[in-house]
């Protein structure tokens, strides 16, 4: 029997990993266990706030496990759900091949496939600020490096070009665009999408094309930034998770674009995808479902989120030392607080978890300064259960400031 005691070591990588979304909720079970109602403003999980999969998504899979496809599949994916997202791509003015499509578990794993294939230990990525913090997970597990570009809030949070311009050395390979963007509920006008595009060009730059909340803008959905360059070499990821209300099916894609110049990067993205076997088989025959199917229901959750971003737009502004622009797409909002001096972004998350139950998430944990008092809020909750939400914030705020 070995008598020796000493912990195992983990990696050093593991500790330049950190996912603020979930990292909190330690703490609110601390707060449950106490006796607290706490509500989970935190993640993004429509579900958890009584938004239903579409009936014939389900079917689909229903259909799919009777019918016997348990097994292992294409490590690509199967045919039909590559196609069926070709086809959406290129409906939306960006036209893809399904054999440059790979279905994945979840928007995340395709993020590290991409990222995994374009970056060796001395490679920096351009990822936005605040950004979701998945990036700057991953990049810092594969031992990369991520350098931040600004996004302006008084502008209603567009990339900084004039910044971005900075930033470039000969150890760039890629550049991260969320656009319907997570955390700040923003999208970015037309002429700074083909300005991305131009700078991207001029870089010798990937577009890593975040565009899960493509179908959630509100007056209109937002077009796929490959649309205004068709040899733009772009890598969009999306998924079924927030537009098709099945986060946790787990199962989202990656389009690449059709420039010879991603030829290798596709080779790569396949060998690393052989490596995991596949995603899993029965959800993805609800892709087909999904992007060739009903799509109504994303009329009415379009309008659901369009009332909520506009209670959390008024109510936040209303809050004395408190500015929030009103959310364009998606169920993010990013607030901001006056912080007294001495205080950073989680002394008033945590703060406001202990007092009210009510969690969010500092705007650290998305790339922010801890001092500049940013906080995500996901608005997903009914109209009257934010009403309630939001005079518990404004009391503790005053309380917090004063």
């Amino acid at each position: 029997m070995s008598t020796t005691h000493t912990a195992i070591p983990v990696s050093p990588r593991i500790g330049r990993f950190s996912y603020a979304i979930r990292n909190i909720v330690v703490e609110a079970h601390r707060v449950e266990a106490a006796g607290m109602h706490v509500r989970y403003l935190n993640i993004g999980d429509p579900i958890q706030f009584g938004f239903q999969t579409p009936l014939h998504l389900i079917e689909a899979v229903e259909k799919a496990l009777r019918d016997g496809h348990n097994g292992y599949g294409p490590s690509a994916g199967i045919q039909s759900a590559r196609e069926a997202v070709a086809a959406e791509d290129t409906g939306k003015g960006w036209p893809i091949s399904p054999d440059r499509v790979y279905i994945t578990a979840g928007t995340s794993e395709g993020i590290e496939l991409a990222l995994t294939a374009l970056l060796d230990e001395h490679g920096e990525v351009l990822v936005p600020m605040p950004t979701y913090p998945l990036y700057t997970a991953v990049i810092a597990k594969i031992g990369a490096h991520a350098r931040y570009y600004r996004t302006d809030p008084d502008r209603q949070w567009v990339p900084d070009l004039d910044h971005l311009a900075t930033l470039v050395t000969p150890q760039t390979k890629a550049i991260v665009i969320i656009d319907p963007n997570n955390p700040t509920g923003a999208t970015y006008p037309t002429p700074v999408r083909k300005a991305l595009l131009e700078f991207a060009d001029r870089h010798g730059l990937v577009i890593l094309a975040d565009e899960v909340y493509a179908d959630l803008g509100y007056d209109e959905a937002v077009p796929p930034i490959g649309s205004f360059d068709h040899d733009a070499p772009v890598i969009s990821f999306s998924s079924l998770s927030k537009a098709y209300l099945a986060p946790g099916w787990r199962t989202g894609w990656l389009s690449i674009g059709r420039s010879p110049r991603l030829d290798d990067v596709a080779t790569a993205i396949r060998k690393l995808a052989d490596g995991r076997l596949c995603s899993t088989v029965p959800m993805q025959y609800a892709v087909t479902a999904a992007l060739k199917g009903d799509k109504s229901h994303q009329v009415t959750f379009r309008a659901a989120l369009k009332e909520r971003a506009t209670i959390t737009g008024e109510r936040l502004r209303a809050m004395p030392g408190v500015s929030c622009m009103t959310p364009r797409a998606g169920f993010y909002a990013m607030p901001r607080v006056a912080l007294p001096p001495g205080k950073t972004d989680e002394d008033y998350v945590l703060g406001l978890l202990r007092a009210t139950g009510v969690l969010c998430v500092y705007g650290s944990g998305f790339g922010l300064p801890a001092t500049d008092g940013y906080l995500r809020i996901v608005f997903l909750a009914s109209p009257s259960d934010l009403d309630e939400i939001y005079g518990l914030m404004a009391r503790f705020t005053a309380d917090f400031l004063s």
